[in-house]
């Protein structure tokens, strides 16, 4: 079995993207099943973790809300400051 570098499989992927993989077999002297375990291993290395549990998402959606209303209420507060300043400015 013949040992292709890293670089020669990516480009190999690039070009099978583009036309095809039994075109780029063809063009490359490889043979289809290659380049198809290569694009097969590809998309599982880049296979996305499995999501959180449902209460995991629970908690951590729970989590963000109370934390976009703090942030919300620490601008109100912030805006409040501005135009109690800016009035002072003016005088």
């Amino acid at each position: 079995m013949k040992k292709y570098s890293k670089e020669f499989k990516e480009e190999a992927l690039k070009l099978s993207d583009e036309i095809g993989v039994k075109k780029a077999a063809i063009q490359l002297g490889l043979q289809y099943y290659t380049i198809a375990d290569w694009r097969k291993n590809r998309k599982a290395a880049t296979k996305l973790p499995d999501p959180a549990t449902d209460a995991e998402q629970r908690a951590r959606i729970r989590q963000l809300e109370r934390e976009n209303a703090e942030l919300q209420q620490a601008n109100e507060i912030l805006k409040d400051a501005l135009g109690f300043f800016a009035k002072d400015r003016k005088k």
